[in-house]
Formats: C-alpha cells, structure tokens, sequence
C-alpha cells in the first residue's frame, strides 16, 4: 500500500486528476445511487479552498505591501490595462459572433428570488461598499475587493514596523501556503466527487435543447482563449504564446473549470504562479485582483445572453449600440462575484439597454441555469486561467524590455 501511494504521488498532479475525472465519469454511469457519498469528496474540496483563500489572500498581500521598498517596480499596471482590455475584447468577439450567428430562446419562467442590480450606478456603487466593508465581515463573505482594500492598508501601515514583526506576517504567509499545497494535492479526490454530482444531478440531456446557444457561448470563450489571448500574449512577449496559454489553461483551468468558482481557485493559481517563478509581490495582489475584475468569459455570458433575448423579442440592433453592449458588458463583467453563476445576475442589466423588462431578462437568467454545467464552468476556466496569463505577461514582458528575459516560454509546458 505504502510502495502504491508513492507511486500515486510520484504521477503529475495534472494526471491525477484525469484518473479522478475517469473514476468520476465512471461511478456517476454504473452506480449513480450507489456512490452518492462520493459527492462529499467535492464538496469537501470546494469548502477548503474558499475557507483558505481568503486567509491566504490577506498574508500574502499584508506582508507584499508591508515590505515593498520605496521606488522598486511592479507590474500591476500592466496586469490591470490587461485584464482590462481581454475583458472588453471578450465583450466584442460575442456581440460579433451573435450577429453571425443569431439564436433566440424558447424562454420559461423561472430564477425567481434573485435581485439583479438596477443599474451600472448600483454596480459601481456595490463595489465602493464592498471596498469599505468591515475587515471581519469581508473574510467571511469572501469579498476580496474588501480584504485587498484592508490587506492594502495594513500592509502601508506595517512598512515601519519592526523586522520581527515583518518575519511573523512571512511566517503566517508561509504557512498559509503550505496549508493550500495540502489542500491542491487532494484535487483528484474533490474533482472526482464534482465530476460524479454534476453527471448525476444535472446530465446532459438539460443541455441539448439549446444546443446552438451553447455552441455561441463556448465557441466565443474558445476563441478567447486560443486566439484572442495568445495574440495578446504575442505582442507583449513576441515569442510563442502557446506553452505558456496551454500550462495556464491545464493547470488552472481544469481545476477552475470544475469549482465553478474563480474565488476558489485563487489559492491553485498562487501554486501555479510560484511555479513559474513570478514575482510573489506582484501576484498575490494580481491574482486576486483578477478573481474580480478580470472576467472575459463573464463578458462573453452577458453579452451572448443579452443579444439572444433581443433577437427572440425581435428588437432591431445596430452597430452603434452592439459597441455600447460590449463595453456595458466588459464593466459588468467587472462587477460579477467570483462564484458560480455570478455573472448571469447581471444580464437583466445589459438587457435594460434595449429596453427589455425585469420579468423577460430574468428569464433568460433561468435559460443561463439550465446551461450552467457547461458554459459556467467553462467561463470559470477562462477567467481563471486568464489571471496567471496576464500575470505572467506582464513580468514577461517587463523582463523583455530591460534585456533580462531571452523567451523562456519554450520550457514553460512543464517545469
């Protein structure tokens, strides 16, 4: 047993958990019944990211900010113009996609009992609250636009503090980490319960009758991800985009695309960046930051939804007002929380552009439930993949401009 373990521990984490995503598959087709306790394995996994995340988020960020020196450089900037610009650029690939190939909803009652926002002033206005919510509260509820405003400040408030001090926030930062290692290498066993409850609570035949709606959503998130992105990528860096979007995408995006949750997914992404030798001070703020604000593929749901409801009532678009939906959708996108489902609370906003009312838009968002299993969890894996990308382009970049980086991204497929 103990010569099997070692065997099992030497296979990459990645193969792992394939085998967990067979076994998964497997058990959800011959013993649905039978094996419902395999559901806990998931939930358990889900549960221990989001519990240490936002933990590891206010460490990792306190002690950055409360040993940065004056005058030396990060990429955040970078980082942020971006995300910025993937997120709107995922916007414009939808509305176009949407005009090529237009799709209308058989549209049903149902997602009653959600409150969208009213309007971009409530989403912007969310987002201030959030920034300003009680330390306490924001750890509880996830909220990491509040620990980043917190973890921020204390982190300049602790810059004079003495080195003893500096060395305990180390310490906790480490710990915390190693904490999150023990968690990510229990993937196989989380993703095979996530796999087996997805299969035997929702399967796939919810998903055929809007077959061409998810064809739209997931053909414009590929697109981002394997064309829109690895040109960002190229332009930035100018050498081969491709090992470096691939590893992202295997090694967060797996992962993200089963929690379904970019929150849950920051503590895999940290792993990914320190094995890839990012400057830890830029992407424990990065990284984050990014499970907020960065979310094309959230972008794209808004966008696809929202042009799909306007084409079942027949209300005619131009390209004028196709422009304003994709940047109405690149800061929406911005406003959506990093968890499932996040995103499709805000098509009844999008959808007031057009003058749709509450009651039709929140239709559409019980359409977007039904197709969940796939086009959320495939969004997860876009934006959360797209967070460790940006990242690392940045510094990449960076490095290539000061004449300290000669386009490693060769030896970035496995490391």
């Amino acid at each position: 047993m103990k010569s099997l373990f070692h065997k099992w521990n030497q296979l990459s984490l990645v193969t792992r958990i394939i085998v967990g995503i067979i076994i998964g598959v497997i058990l959800a087709l011959t013993v649905p019944d039978g094996a419902k306790w395999v559901t806990i394995f998931g939930s358990l996994f889900v549960g221990a990211l989001k519990s240490v995340a936002p933990v590891l988020v206010l460490f990792l960020v306190m002690h950055a900010i409360s040993k940065h020196k004056s005058g030396q450089q990060t990429n955040m900037k970078s980082i942020i113009i971006l995300y910025i610009i993937s997120t709107f650029l995922a916007g414009l690939v939808a509305v176009v996609a949407s005009f090529i190939f237009p799709v209308t909803l058989t549209l049903k009652t149902g997602a009653e009992g959600f409150e969208p926002p009213s309007g971009i002033t409530e989403v912007l206005q969310t987002l201030l609250f959030n920034i300003v919510d009680n330390p306490v509260n924001a750890l509880i509820n996830s909220n990491y636009i509040g620990i980043l405003a917190w973890a921020v400040l204390l982190g300049i408030a602790l810059k004079h503090a003495p080195d003893s001090t500096k060395n305990m926030l180390a310490s906790f930062s480490d710990a915390i980490s190693q904490i999150v290692k023990w968690i990510i290498n229990l993937a196989p066993l989380g993703i095979m319960g996530l796999v087996f409850e997805a299969l035997v609570t929702n399967g796939l035949s919810a998903l055929l009758d809007y077959g061409k709606l998810l064809l739209v959503l997931l053909g414009c998130m590929f697109f981002i991800a394997l064309v829109v992105n690895p040109i960002i990528v190229f332009i930035n860096i100018r050498q081969n985009p491709y090992p470096l979007v691939f590893r992202c995408l295997k090694e967060s995006g797996i992962t993200a695309f089963f929690t379904r949750s970019s929150a849950a997914n920051i503590p895999v992404n940290m792993s990914l960046c320190e094995k890839l030798d990012l400057d830890k001070d830029t992407y424990s703020v990065s990284i984050p930051l990014g499970a907020t604000i960065n979310m094309a593929g959230a972008a794209v749901t808004i966008s696809v939804l929202t042009l799909a409801a306007v084409n079942t009532l027949g209300i005619e678009v131009d390209m004028g007002t196709a422009l304003i939906l994709s940047v109405l959708s690149a800061i929406s996108a911005c406003g959506a929380s990093g968890v499932a489902g996040g995103s499709l609370l805000l098509i009844p906003l999008a959808s007031s552009l057009f003058g749709i009312s509450n009651d039709v838009a929140m239709q559409v968002v019980a359409v977007g439930f039904i197709i969940g299993v796939l086009q959320d969890s495939c969004e997860t894996a876009l934006n959360s993949s797209s967070d460790v990308l940006y990242t690392a382009t940045a510094e990449y970049a960076k490095k290539r401009k000061e004449g300290k980086w000669y386009g490693g991204t060769g030896s970035l497929s496995e490391k």
